[in-house]
C-alpha cells in the first residue's frame, strides 16, 4: 500500500526542515541567537513547515509571525517569494522579510523590526 501523496510530501518537508535546522547559515544563526528563549516576549521556532509546502526560517506561533532571512539564494526569486508570501498571508500569517546583509551588518536594526512586528500583532 502506498502512502498518500500529501503524507509523503509532509514527511519529506519535515525531514528537510530538520536538516535545515542543523545547518543554519550565518545570518540565520545570528538572528536565532537574538530570537530564541522568548527574548522578544514570544517563542520562536526555526525552520518550521507551514501549509504542507513551505518552510519558514523562523515562526512565532503565538502571533502567527513568519520571519524570513533572504540571502543570495533569494535573488531572482522575488516573484516566487511574493507568491509564497501571498499564500501565507491568505492563510492568516504575517510575513516579515529581512535581508541577510542587514542581519549580519546591523543585527540590532533587524531585531528591532522583528520586535515591532511582534508588537503590532498584539504581544
Amino acid at each position: 500500500m502506498r502512502a498518500h501523496p500529501s503524507f509523503a510530501r509532509s514527511a519529506l518537508l519535515a525531514q528537510r526542515a530538520q536538516l535545515m535546522r542543523a545547518e543554519l547559515n550565518p545570518a540565520e544563526a545570528a538572528l536565532w541567537a537574538a530570537l530564541r528563549s522568548k527574548q522578544l516576549g514570544v517563542s520562536f521556532r526555526r525552520q518550521v513547515p507551514l501549509l504542507g509546502r513551505f518552510i519558514a526560517d523562523f515562526y512565532a506561533p503565538a502571533v502567527r509571525l513568519v520571519v524570513e532571512v533572504d540571502g543570495s539564494w533569494h535573488r531572482g526569486r522575488e516573484s516566487a517569494d511574493a507568491a509564497r508570501d501571498r499564500k501565507l498571508v491568505r492563510a492568516g500569517y504575517r510575513v516579515l522579510r529581512l535581508r541577510a546583509e542587514l542581519v549580519l551588518s546591523e543585527l540590532p536594526v533587524a531585531v528591532a523590526r522583528v520586535r515591532e512586528a511582534v508588537a503590532e500583532l498584539g504581544h
